[in-house]
């Protein structure tokens, strides 16, 4: 077995697919990952046995044959060589030789046979997007997924599609994030699926900003996404997901629009104050305007007033300023819109005359 490589070839790829091997596995080999070549064509595929990632990497030099290296050494050798470095790979008995100019590295490698590997097939589903939607869509929902909730199928994004439409979901029980797009082609059925966390996160890795499609494939138990660059599996959680429509408000009658990042920076100043372990802030409104409170243990405090497009009655209302930075941060329109009902109802955060991303959050008690 040998292989030759350029390390700018290698090296993008090679961490995309070491990014799934896990630091420390109950079984030896899933900290390894498979190089097998086929003619000019090295394909590296690491996994953890619930996510797995292949990439493509081309090379002048025509072979074929398989092996497994450490991911984690294999990459920090590549990244370690310097720019423009040629890397020669070649099995010899039970270790494999790493050459790169004068360094020589020995490396462990394990019997190709016992690389596991997801096994899929079967698929029900099957829809194209571009990358730069669907990165979107899981950049604007995916910080609302649970944290270990025992409520296992809140620990993952809901992926839902239905007619012509795209629709991803995060929620933890606090807050909720929908984000959707058009699909193009002809009206889908109705299909739901829960990707783990991280699934979602290694995905998003993967996902360019770029216009070339991504394959979706969708079955009861696992998705897989294809490019010409790389093969994502992943499996599914097996659950039923709530029916988050019901969490959105029907009605508000108090609307709230201000200025995006003069409402940011106000909040992030306001939470150096807040309570480390609830982190809330007090938001009070009044006409054309609105005061950012905040107050910790120590009896110190922090106040904000900006200024906002509201003419609705006096209230006061109290928020995680976590929740409210992050889903602020996910818009990039200039404005703003809050919508309220009372002070013990959830707020939705959105942008002007855009549906989605909608965010919904729950109230605190302060």
């Amino acid at each position: 077995m040998h292989i030759t490589l350029q390390r700018e070839d290698i090296l993008k790829p090679l961490s995309y697919v070491a990014g799934v091997v896990e630091k420390r596995q109950t079984l030896p080999i899933l900290s390894f990952i498979l190089l097998r070549q086929n003619n000019s064509e090295v394909t590296l595929t690491g996994t953890d046995l619930e996510v797995e990632i292949v990439a493509r990497v081309k090379t002048g030099h025509s072979a074929n044959g398989e092996l497994t290296l450490p991911a984690r050494k294999l990459l920090d050798i590549c990244r370690a060589l310097p720019e423009g470095a040629a890397i020669d790979i070649r099995k010899e008995g039970e270790k494999a030789s790493v050459k790169s100019g004068k360094s020589r590295f020995s490396l462990l490698t394990l019997p190709a046979t016992d690389f596991p590997n997801i096994q899929a097939s079967q698929w029900d589903q099957s829809i194209s997007v571009p990358q730069a939607v669907l990165r979107n869509l899981l950049q604007q929902t995916h910080f609302c997924m649970a944290q270990q909730d025992v409520r296992y199928f809140l620990n993952g994004l809901l992926v839902e599609l239905n007619g012509g439409q795209l629709r991803v979901v995060g929620t933890d029980g606090h807050r909720m994030a929908i984000g959707e797009s058009k699909l193009g082609g002809g009206a889908q059925d109705l299909k739901q699926i829960i990707i783990p966390k991280k699934g979602v996160h290694e995905f998003m890795r993967l996902l360019e900003d770029v216009s070339d499609l991504v394959e979706l494939q969708f079955n009861a138990n696992h998705v897989r996404a294809r490019t010409e660059d790389f093969v994502f599996t992943s499996k599914l959680i097996d659950g039923k997901y709530p029916d988050y429509t019901k969490v959105i408000p029907a009605s508000q009658n108090k609307l709230v629009h201000v200025e995006r990042e003069a409402l940011r920076e106000s909040l992030s100043r306001a939470a150096i104050l807040s309570n480390e372990k609830y982190r809330g802030v007090r938001l009070t409104l009044a006409n054309n305007g609105l005061k950012i409170s905040a107050h910790n243990p120590e009896q110190e405090e922090a106040q904000e007033e900006i200024s906002a497009d509201y003419s609705g009655e006096a209230m006061e209302i109290g928020f995680n300023v976590s929740y409210m930075l992050e889903a602020i941060s996910a818009l990039h329109s200039q404005q703003v819109v809050i919508g309220l009902t009372d002070a013990n109802s959830s707020c939705t955060i959105s942008s002007p005359d855009i549906k989605t991303p909608l965010y919904v959050i729950m109230p605190m008690r302060l």
